[in-house]
């Protein structure tokens, strides 16, 4: 099988990076011309357009930005192979491939560098690949081809809807992306920060070096639930903000950060034994909603894991 990949930036070059070191026969477009020069400098086969990129493949990954999608799926009319995507956002993908044989992904991975040149054929290794099971709009023999070649890249297969998907990941990237440049921001109006600030201004302000048109970009695309799990964040801060005026308040922050405290320690959870998992959508529909991961694909079973119950929370 021949498998195409359109866009060739940190995610979309590590792909294709990743699938030829694991024996794939693959094909890379970009539409900027030095990155294209940059890939086949590397070795890969590089194509001229989106058209002759997936002309002869099976499958086509769509690794371009989210506002860049609408173009792709364009010069996809008359493909007729399997099509994924590797976007931080998966409800405006799912719609505008309606029609289409298309099976939603999102890998976990990245890193503050972009572009080709920081790809890396390890970066999926141990990730969480989300891969999007609709109960009434997914294949599933597509969703299981796909599973089996991306574990086969080392990563962790998490089977869930694509409004569940959305939801998430404002909780755990997009609202801690915003969070992260409004810190960031701390260093602009005292310059005192920046000499003082150390380990928890480093961590808690990583992603803010992220491309701003990039999370601009997921953030916008994914506006309702980032809007919505913004809001809840901003409720709990000034929740924090309450315990200050108390007349105890190092008693009452501790007993609200004591949660917090125990969730974070206990991140993340342990795996629990591998078990069999039927090819059925409901049953790994409720694998993914458990927290739990497919790792590798035997015909119509599945291999999987879920975390061990938590030991630490209260």
């Amino acid at each position: 099988m021949r498998i195409a990949v359109i866009g060739l930036g940190l995610i979309g070059g590590s792909l294709l990076r990743a699938l030829a070191k694991a024996g794939h026969d693959v094909v890379g477009f970009d539409a900027d011309p030095a990155t294209r020069e940059l890939a086949r400098g590397s070795g890969f086969e590089v194509a001229g357009s989106v058209r002759e990129t997936v002309a002869g493949s099976g499958v086509a990954v769509v690794a371009v930005p989210l506002q860049i999608v609408p173009e792709v799926v364009a010069d996809l009319d008359g493909y007729d192979g399997l099509v994924t995507d590797v976007t931080s956002v998966k409800g405006p993908v799912r719609d505008l491939m309606e029609g289409r044989r298309f099976v939603g992904g999102h890998p976990m991975a990245g890193k503050e560098t972009s572009g080709f040149a920081a790809s890396e054929a390890g970066l999926f290794e141990g990730c969480a690949w989300v891969l999007c099971l609709e109960p009434h709009g997914t294949d599933l023999g597509d969703w299981l081809l796909l599973a089996g070649l991306f574990t086969g890249l080392g990563a962790r297969v998490v089977p869930v809807t694509a409004t569940e998907h959305d939801t998430t990941v404002a909780q755990i990237s997009h609202v801690p992306h915003l969070f992260a440049a409004v810190l960031a921001e701390q260093l602009l109006s005292n310059p005192l920060a920046g000499t003082l600030a150390a380990g928890s201004f480093r961590d808690g302000t990583r992603v803010a070096a992220t491309r701003p048109e990039l999370i601009a970009a997921m953030c916008g695309g994914n506006g309702s639930a980032v809007h919505r799990e913004l809001h809840q964040l901003i409720g709990e801060l000034q929740e924090l903000a309450a315990d200050l005026e108390l007349p105890d308040p190092v008693a009452e922050l501790t007993f609200d950060l004591r949660r917090a405290s125990a969730a974070r320690r206990s991140w993340p959870a342990t795996a629990g034994p591998p078990e069999t998992i039927a090819a059925d959508v409901q049953a790994l529909l409720a694998l993914g909603r458990a927290g739990g991961w497919v790792t590798e694909v035997k015909g119509r079973e599945l291999v999987g894991k879920r975390p061990e119950p938590d030991r630490f929370l209260p």
